[in-house]
C-alpha cells in the first residue's frame, strides 16, 4: 500500500501533539462525568468479525446485504453458522487487497478456502452468520449501545491488535517508528523460543524487517498501577497471541520459557473463567480485560459457536450483582478477520507532511457497550477505534494519555448518559450458562497463526 493509505498508526501517533485532528463526533473529555459513576470496567475481547458478517440485519446500524467484488460485480451475502469450517487470511496484505485504495472492492482477493474442500461456500468471503447462532449479541445490541463505526486500529490481525487495545501501539519502543504488523512464526512475547520473530512495518508502509516479538514501552496497566487502581488479565493461555502483556518486557520478566515478572504473577489470570467467580466473590478489579478460549472466541474454523454464550455469562454475572450499578462492559472483536465490510475506513490524519494524506484505520469491528448508564436501544454512529477504550478509562479514572492511539481517540461518551435513571437489568437467554463455562475440562483451544 502507498503512503497515501498503508502509514501504519502508530508512525503518525509519534508526532500526534502537533498533528492529530479529531474526526470524531463527540469531543474529548465528554465522559468525565463518568468519574463517580463507573467503577469498574470490563473489556471483553472477541475474535476476527465484522458488523455485516456478525451483525446481519441489526436495526438502524449500517450493515450491508451486497457487497462488490474486485470485478465490480454485486454478491449478495450468504448465511452460515458462526462456527463455520473455514478461515480467511487477515494478514496486513489482505488489508491492502480488500481495501483497494478506499473502493472495498477487493474482499475476493482475501485468501480463502479450497473451493474444491468440502464446507467452502461460493464466494467465501462475502458471508454473514445468521443470526440465530448470534441471539445474545443481539439481544445486548439491541438492549444497549451498539457501535457501527467501531474500526480496528491496526491494518492486520490479532498480536498486534491486542498490543493496541492493552497500550496504543504495537511498536517495539516508545520512540521506535517500526510497529507490529503481523502474527508472530513461533511463539509470543518475551518468554517465546529464541528462533521467534514477527514482521515489522515501516513509515513507507513496508513490512521490511522482523524482530523478536519482545516490547517495552508504556502501557494503560502501568498508568493504572501509578494511581493504585487494581486491574487483571484473564486469559486462558500464557503463550498465546492474544494475551498481550506476555509481549511487555517489564510485565513478563521471563525465567527460561515463561513469565515471571511481578506485574505478571500479580495481575495475569491463567484461567478465564475466574472472572466470573471474582464477580460472584465480589473481588473483580477496578479494570478488566478478558480474553476467551478458542473454542468461545468467534475465531473462524476454531470456535465452537459457545462466544455468545460466554459474552452473556459474563454480562449476566455483573447485570445479577451489586456491581451492575457502576459496571461498564465493552465488548469488541480484535480485526476483521477477511470477512466482507462495505465502510471504507477514513483517514484520521491530514497534516500535509511527508506521510502524505493520511492515515487509514483498519476495517470495522462490532463493538457493544452495557451498562446502567449505556444508552438504551441507541446505535452510535460515532467514530471509535480501540484507543477510545483506552481514552474511555483514562478519563474514567482521572489518568494521563499514554500518547498513542488514545490521543487520537474520542472516549466513548457518545455510548453513554449519565443524566438517565440506570438501566434495570434484564437477563440475557444463551444455550450455555456460566456454569457450562466454569465446568468446563478441556483444553483451551489456542489461535491459529494466520
Amino acid at each position: 500500500m502507498g503512503r497515501s493509505a498503508g502509514v501504519w498508526l502508530a508512525v503518525l501517533l509519534l508526532f500526534a501533539g502537533a498533528v492529530l485532528l479529531s474526526m470524531n463526533a463527540c469531543g474529548a473529555g465528554g465522559s468525565a462525568i463518568s468519574q463517580g459513576k463507573i467503577n469498574h470496567i470490563i473489556i471483553v475481547v472477541q475474535e476476527n468479525r465484522t458488523p455485516d458478517n456478525l451483525f446481519q440485519g441489526l436495526p438502524n446500524a449500517d450493515i450491508a446485504t451486497t457487497g462488490v467484488n474486485s470485478l465490480g460485480q454485486t454478491i449478495p451475502l450468504a448465511p452460515i453458522s458462526l462456527a463455520n469450517s473455514y478461515d480467511l487470511g487477515h494478514r496486513h496484505s489482505d488489508f491492502v487487497l480488500m481495501y483497494d485504495n478506499g473502493k472495498m472492492d477487493g474482499a475476493d482477493k482475501v485468501t480463502a478456502c479450497d473451493p474444491h474442500t468440502a464446507g467452502c461456500p461460493p464466494n467465501p468471503q462475502f458471508q454473514y452468520v445468521q443470526s440465530s447462532d448470534v441471539a445474545p449479541y443481539f439481544q445486548l445490541a439491541q438492549q444497549y449501545t451498539f457501535g457501527d463505526r467501531m474500526f480496528q486500529t491496526n491494518q492486520g490481525p490479532s498480536f498486534p491488535a491486542h498490543q493496541f487495545i492493552l497500550s496504543g501501539t504495537s511498536a517495539p519502543t516508545a520512540t521506535s517508528n517500526l510497529f507490529a504488523a503481523e502474527n508472530t512464526n513461533l511463539g509470543t512475547g518475551c518468554a517465546a523460543p529464541s528462533t521467534a520473530w514477527v514482521w515489522m512495518i515501516d513509515p513507507s508502509g513496508v513490512e521490511s524487517s522482523t524482530m523478536y516479538p519482545c516490547f517495552d514501552h508504556p502501557t494503560l496497566t502501568d498508568l493504572l498501577d501509578t494511581a493504585g487502581i487494581s486491574w487483571k488479565y484473564y486469559t486462558p493461555s500464557p503463550n498465546s497471541i492474544w494475551t498481550a502483556p506476555n509481549a511487555i518486557r517489564h510485565i513478563c520478566g521471563p525465567v527460561g520459557s515463561e513469565c515471571q515478572g511481578s506485574g505478571w504473577v500479580k495481575n495475569v489470570v491463567l484461567q478465564n473463567t475466574q472472572i466470573l467467580t471474582d464477580i460472584s466473590g465480589g473481588q473483580l478489579p477496578a479494570v478488566s480485560w478478558v480474553i476467551p478460549t478458542g473454542q468461545a472466541s468467534d475465531h473462524a474454523s476454531i470456535n465452537d459457536g459457545s462466544g455468545p454464550s460466554w459474552v452473556a455469562s459474563i454480562v449476566n454475572a455483573i447485570g445479577t450483582s451489586p456491581y451492575w450499578s457502576d459496571t461498564a462492559i465493552i465488548i469488541t472483536w480484535d480485526d476483521w478477520g477477511g470477512w466482507y465490510d462495505h465502510v471504507p475506513p477514513p483517514r484520521v490524519i491530514n497534516d500535509g507532511t511527508s506521510w502524505g494524506s493520511g492515515y487509514v484505520y483498519g476495517f470495522r469491528v462490532p463493538l457493544i457497550v452495557v451498562s446502567s448508564h449505556a444508552k438504551a436501544a441507541y446505535v452510535s454512529h460515532a467514530q471509535h477505534d480501540f484507543g477510545s477504550i483506552l481514552k474511555f478509562v483514562e478519563v474514567t479514572y482521572g489518568l494521563p494519555s499514554l500518547g498513542y492511539a488514545d490521543a487520537a481517540a474520542d472516549d466513548l461518551s457518545d455510548c453513554f448518559d449519565f443524566s438517565q435513571a440506570p438501566l434495570q437489568f434484564r437477563n440475557i437467554p444463551a444455550p450455555l450458562s456460566a456454569q457450562d463455562f466454569l465446568t468446563d475440562r478441556r483444553p483451551p483451544a489456542d489461535p491459529d497463526d494466520d
